[in-house]
């Protein structure tokens, strides 16, 4: 019989055991690995940095164009008097409309600085530039809210694998004063004190305390992975700060103080940013209504082997190289234009009407998440009284159910009371335990979501 308890005892502390290759992880470690390290995050400070990117690139959208460009050919020069159409390109050669053709051909060139500005447009690069700084703005809040979301989520996550470890270490104590209880039944039994089948049920329960012990494994596994996926770790075995359940925030009650959603809450700056977005873009597309000046500058010199007298004289002409790309005629060209569709005003006022109803859609969108923290406050102080009210409960419990479990332990030994008493004030004793651990983890977990309600995570992270 002796072996049966050490191979209970064995047992428990094998399943203890792992504990001593974990990896001891604090809450604030856990929240910079998930900044760090988690992919959701990753990806959109890269989203965040590429809207910037996209801000200098609206910026320089204002520059002029300015076009080099040098060409050098050998052909023909045919003119023909009559119309031609450019369907994909047409020969670009330009000569005298001979009586019939001829099949000359010399080296010729174009060297071209093209310039082209949209100098004014009503504001349409300045409007350019501020609808991608919304952008930049919307997507570094949403970067900010992501970061927000997910410190909650592995705080929260955090929490639970505590109180999951805790529960695991009161059924392990549990399944250890089963096997007591077992040893006590065996030996009564032994001595022909009490009936056989107890010993039958005192084994029966150590293995229903051995299931109840490897369902809270199963519940703390899966805690576990949870929070490893959250902090992007590859291990999932953890030794966790044990303070959430041995002592509640020390300034719970000042939290409750705090009674209205941050104006700098992480995810309501990011609706607020997506109703700019809407409204800049609005205030872009509003500008295409209006003319557009242009300042244009060309500056040109052509190289030919042909000859000023070719028109009368067919021979004049060379075929060498450097005869036909010496540049010997040059042009330029200074012009400012007005350009304006007459009828883009009565396209654009449809654009610029469905963008601003996109952006009474996002406001309303602002509105009801507005509303839906403002209650999630108010939910939160109420979690947080219940909490304490728990809290204050479970030393009562714990006491009664402590002080039941060794009176029925000692009146057994004594003969004075049967098995089934011993075995409900064990129950008794578990249940106080868990709701103990419940309760402290009840407290942590309501000041988390009023910090997660209010958008102040300092509320929680101050009292680590």
């Amino acid at each position: 019989m002796k072996q049966l308890s050490l191979l209970v005892l064995a047992s428990a502390f094998l399943l203890a055991d792992s504990a001593k290759a974990q990896q001891h992880l604090s809450l604030k470690e856990a929240l910079q690995m998930a900044t760090d390290n988690y992919g959701t995050i990753k990806a959109k400070a890269n989203y965040a940095n590429a809207s910037k990117a996209g801000v200098d690139q609206a910026k320089r959208e204002y520059l002029p164009n300015l076009n080099l460009g040098v060409e050098q050919a050998y052909g023909t020069i045919n003119g023909q008097n009559g119309p031609l159409y450019a369907f994909g390109g047409a020969v670009a050669s330009s000569g005298p409309a001979l009586a019939k053709q001829n099949w000359n051909a010399a080296f010729g060139a174009l060297y071209l600085a093209n310039m082209n500005w949209d100098f004014f447009a009503f504001g349409r690069a300045r409007d350019r530039v501020r609808a991608a700084q919304a952008v930049a703005q919307r997507d570094n809040n949403d970067y900010q809210q992501e970061i927000f979301q997910q410190k909650i989520k592995v705080a929260a996550a955090y929490l639970n694998l505590v109180a999951a470890q805790r529960i695991t270490t009161s059924y392990r104590k549990n399944l250890l004063r089963a096997d007591t209880s077992r040893f006590v039944v065996l030996a009564r039994a032994k001595g022909g004190l009490i009936a056989g089948v107890d010993s039958s049920q005192a084994n029966a329960e150590i293995s229903g305390a051995k299931i109840l012990l490897v369902q809270a494994l199963n519940a703390e596994q899966e805690q576990a992975k949870t929070l490893a996926v959250l902090i992007g770790s590859q291990s999932a075995d953890f030794a966790l700060d044990t303070t959430f359940t041995s002592r509640i925030p020390a300034d719970i009650a000042g939290a409750t103080a705090s009674d209205s959603v941050s104006a700098k809450h992480p995810v309501l700056d990011y609706y607020k940013s997506r109703i700019a977005v809407s409204d800049k873009q609005a205030d872009y597309l509003r500008t295409f209504s209006y003319p557009t000046f242009s300042l244009q500058g060309v500056f040109q010199s052509r190289g030919s082997g042909f000859s000023s007298n070719y028109i009368t004289d067919q021979t004049a002409y060379s075929g060498n190289y450097w005869d036909g790309v010496n540049p010997t005629r040059s042009n330029y060209l200074v012009g400012v234009g007005i350009s304006w569709n007459f009828t883009q005003p009565f396209r654009v006022a449809k654009q610029v009407k469905a963008q601003r109803l996109i952006s009474a859609g996002l406001n309303d969108e602002y509105s009801l998440a507005r509303q839906e923290l403002t209650a999630q406050v108010n939910l939160s102080d109420k979690k947080i009284v219940n909490a304490l009210t728990n809290y204050r409960e479970v030393p009562v419990q714990i006491k009664a159910a402590g002080d039941a479990w060794l009176q029925k332990s000692v009146l057994y030994k004594n003969g004075l009371t049967n098995l089934v008493d011993v075995t409900q004030a064990r129950y008794a004793l578990i249940r106080a335990e868990t709701d103990r651990d419940i309760a402290y983890n009840n407290v942590w977990q309501a000041l988390l979501l009023k910090a997660a309600a209010t958008g102040d995570l300092n509320l929680f992270v101050n009292e680590l």
